[in-house]
């Protein structure tokens, strides 16, 4: 009998300890998608501030062809990245998302000048309580987010075909609008993209695979975090 009974301890002295590593494993996981997102989200405001503040150079990429290479390469970065990451070196990976984050500071210069920098602060803290308490929500509930998630890419899509059709129609309650979905939809990405994330985890997995789920993670956060931090600036935003 009591072989059993140390049998049985001793399995679930096991099952303890392996749940323990999996938990430590998550969490640097995690930690690597997070300290990726705040550096590449750093990059794109200091990258927005300096050209912002740099005359000559926010002459040189919006008064010239170079504006259109600003706008449309990150896009191009973004297909690049989620399509080829399997392919890619981790390093060269990196070199993307990096590089990316700071065109997207480039592109995104205007808005110093648009908009006062204490309300650019404002909203800024403002984005990061929802964005944190809504990624902490999607990382602890155990609520299945996957058919919120499908609805909220239903609602991504009506807003890039808004946005589009706007760009003709130049309404500012079209304008209006669009913000307000997009601080709704972004809101519930936010939580459901957590929880992929965290889905996404494999304990397994070789350093430089969990490196790349962790940068494309991150690149998902990101947008997240920018879309919903722009869509509350347009909203709330102090203009000058």
């Amino acid at each position: 009998m009591s072989k059993v009974d140390d049998k049985t301890v001793w399995r679930a002295q096991r099952g303890v300890e392996a749940l323990e590593g999996i938990d430590q494993g998550l969490r640097a996981y995690l930690s690597q998608v997070y300290m990726f997102m705040a550096f590449g989200l750093l990059l794109t405001g200091g990258a927005a501030y300096t050209v912002a503040n740099v005359p000559a150079m926010m002459h040189l990429v919006f008064g010239t062809p170079l504006q259109w290479l600003v706008i449309f390469a990150p896009l191009g970065m973004v297909f690049f990245l989620s399509f080829r990451i399997h392919t890619l070196r981790y390093s060269t990976a990196q070199a993307v998302f990096w590089l990316y984050s700071a065109l997207v500071g480039v592109s995104l210069a205007s808005i110093f000048l648009m908009y006062t920098g204490t309300s650019i602060a404002r909203i800024f803290f403002i984005t990061s309580s929802l964005f944190g308490a809504m990624s902490i929500y999607g990382y602890t509930t155990r609520k299945d987010l996957s058919g919120m998630g499908s609805f909220m890419f239903m609602g991504l899509i009506g807003v890039v075909i808004a946005s589009l059709i706007n760009i003709f129609l130049q309404s500012d309650a079209m304008q209006f609008m669009i913000s307000i979905i997009c601080v709704i939809v972004f809101t519930g990405l936010t939580a459901y993209d957590t929880q992929a994330i965290k889905l996404m985890y494999y304990e397994g997995d070789e350093a430089e695979v969990m490196g790349k789920k962790a940068l494309m993670g991150a690149l998902r956060l990101y947008l997240d975090f920018l879309n919903l931090f722009l869509a509350m600036l347009h909203l709330f935003g102090d203009r000058r």
